[in-house]
C-alpha cells in the first residue's frame, strides 16, 4: 500500500463565500460570471447594504442603513455615533458572514461627504479586514 500524503490548510485557502460582481460581468474564456470571493465578496456586500436605504428595495423594507438620509443632516459628533449604530446594526441583521471590529466616521472639512472606515472579521478568520465607504451628497 502506498500512503497519500495530505495536503496542509496553509498551502490551500479555501474559498468559503462567493458573490457575483454586481455587473454581472462574465469570463472572456469560460463564459461563466465573474465571482468574488471571501473578504471581497463580504465586503461588495457590506458596501451594498450601506448605501441602500430602507424600504428603497421592493418587498424587503427591513434591507438597508438609512446612512444616506443622514448625509443632509446638520452634522454634530453625535450625529457620528448615530452612523455606527446604523453599520452596527447592517451587521448585526443583514451580515452574518463578519463582525464589525471597529468603525471610524470622518466628515470631510466642508460636509459634502463622509469617509466611513470600517474594520470587520469574517466569522471563520482571525484576521481583521479593512476597506473604506465613502458617502456623498447628490444635490
Amino acid at each position: 500500500m502506498s500512503k497519500v500524503s495530505a495536503v496542509t490548510a496553509n498551502t490551500v485557502k479555501a474559498v468559503i463565500f462567493s458573490d457575483f460582481f454586481t455587473d454581472f460581468s462574465r469570463s472572456p474564456t469560460s463564459g461563466m460570471l465573474n465571482k468574488k470571493t471571501n473578504e471581497d465578496a463580504v465586503k461588495q456586500s457590506i458596501r451594498n447594504l450601506l448605501l441602500t436605504d430602507k424600504y428603497e428595495r421592493p418587498y424587503q423594507p427591513e434591507l438597508g442603513s438609512n446612512i444616506q438620509g443622514m448625509l443632509f443632516e446638520n452634522w454634530t459628533p453625535s450625529m457620528a455615533e448615530i452612523m455606527k449604530n446604523h453599520i452596527q446594526n447592517v451587521f448585526d441583521n443583514h451580515e452574518p458572514r463578519a463582525e464589525l471590529v471597529n468603525c471610524v466616521v470622518h466628515p470631510t472639512v466642508d460636509n459634502a461627504s463622509i469617509v466611513v472606515k470600517i474594520y470587520f472579521r469574517l466569522i471563520n478568520s482571525e484576521n481583521t479586514v479593512e476597506f473604506d465607504v465613502i458617502l456623498k451628497r447628490v444635490r
